[in-house]
């Protein structure tokens, strides 16, 4: 098979491309991206000649799809809005099976902070999702949408627990990266960059949909926290979540719940660090005047801090995931939760957000490849990745030394 990564010199993309140029199935990884030199620098690193750098303007459909004529499989390792939809706009008129890692479920997508996302005249937020769903069903066009971290083991791992029980009620998934412990106090925030920030930050400010008591329901970011203790895989540590948009397929694609929310991990004390900066207006994206020239607050924190989060020499970064799933299984309350702690592979030379992001969906593009996920149309993670494909996938991730645990609790009849 061929496979087309778009953002291949990326962070993220390039973890996608190594991954895929070691399997002997796998015969060309194009990489896709503006600048020759990036991506030559890429496949340099990378040391195979399967791997073909592509420089192309990808927000020039015609271009784009010429190029896409030439692959079976197409990845997109792109943080921002604007460019996944113009580009799954492109595949699905093109032929081409696709993989988004974005925090997104384009069947339906995300009113606020459109990221430049343009819609094709005529059409809604909710049209355009449901011609991108239809166009896809029509060119044959297999689309798994949000499938990284999070979303994707996430959706994956709570969709396999949903599966096990008899009735599902609960379910919350409470997922994020952060620097390592030693890291975490050379950095304001308690954090450290390893995905694009402004797309953090657009996270903590969106109001976002989840499921209480049966509804759906609109909240705004970062509520609902959660202090808890971590200890599995010989690790015992103290951290905190809050509800983010991270999961948005959910609310559409297993509405039976009675309670549904995903959550972003930090180290405690983040959080209040961003309640501040949203006290001071340093979040808003409303211009204000300074210096007789009209400012974005958001853009000029970004500015001043984004320095301040970057990796040091030496620091690594750790992934973390706690799902819980609840619900009856055999007439008892049951209770299933899947765990991970994965740390950086200083070796090879990628940060743990680069693996658990970037290699679970380029096997996720074997697996369309292969055939072994076929349905046409948007499909979330959570609906094609399950029976022997959740096997394979899983023993995938094992060989990759991406370990998830999985517990089952049955309450005493």
């Amino acid at each position: 098979m061929k496979v087309l990564v778009f953002g291949g010199s990326g962070g993220i993309g390039k973890a996608v491309a190594w991954d895929l140029a070691q399997d002997g199935d796998v015969k060309a990884v194009g990489i896709v991206g503006r600048r020759k030199d990036s991506l030559e620098a890429t496949k340099e690193w990378i040391g195979s000649d399967k791997v073909i750098p592509q420089p192309v303007d990808i927000m020039n459909r015609e271009e784009a799809k010429t190029l896409m004529g030439l692959y079976d499989v197409g990845v997109i390792a792109l943080p921002d809005r604007r460019t996944s939809y113009s580009l799954v706009h492109s595949a699905v008129e093109a032929g081409l099976h696709v993989v988004d890692m974005l925090e997104e479920y384009h069947r339906r997508p995300d009113a606020y902070e459109l990221e430049g996302l343009v819609l094709p005249e005529g059409m809604d937020l909710n049209q355009y999702g449901d011609w991108i769903h239809e166009t896809a069903i029509k060119n044959n066009v297999t689309f798994v949408d949000g499938m990284g971290f999070a979303p994707g083991l996430s959706n994956v791992t709570v969709g396999e627990g949903i599966r096990k029980l008899d009735q599902a009620e609960a379910a919350v998934a409470r997922v994020g990266g952060i620097p390592s412990k030693e890291a975490a106090a050379n950095h304001p925030l308690r954090y450290m960059i390893t995905w694009a920030f402004e797309h953090v930050l657009r996270e903590y400010m969106v109001k976002l949909n989840v499921i209480k008591d049966g509804k759906v329901v609109e909240v705004p970011a970062l509520i609902d926290r959660e202090r808890f203790n971590f200890q599995r895989f010989g690790v015992d540590e103290e951290l905190e979540c809050a509800v983010t948009p991270g999961m948005p397929s959910f609310i559409f694609t297993r509405p039976e719940l009675k309670e549904f929310a995903e959550k972003t991990v930090r180290w405690p004390g983040h959080f209040d660090g961003i309640d501040t900066l949203k006290e001071c207006g340093l979040l808003n994206l409303e211009p204000v005047e300074f210096g007789g020239q009209e400012v974005v607050p958001r853009e000029f924190l970004l500015s001043m801090i984004t320095p301040r989060l970057k990796p040091e020499e030496g620091e690594t970064d750790v992934c973390v995931m706690w799902n819980s799933v609840l619900g009856k299984r055999n007439g008892r309350k049951t209770r299933i939760d899947y765990y991970m702690w994965d740390e950086a592979d200083t070796e090879v030379g990628f940060s743990s957000m680069q693996r658990v992001t970037g290699f679970p969906c380029a096997i996720a593009a074997r697996l369309i490849g292969r055939g072994l996920i076929d349905q046409k149309g948007i499909v979330p993670p959570e609906d094609c990745i399950q029976g022997d494909v959740y096997d394979e996938f899983m023993a995938e991730l094992a060989k990759r030394d991406i370990d998830i645990l999985e517990e089952l609790t049955e309450e005493e009849s």
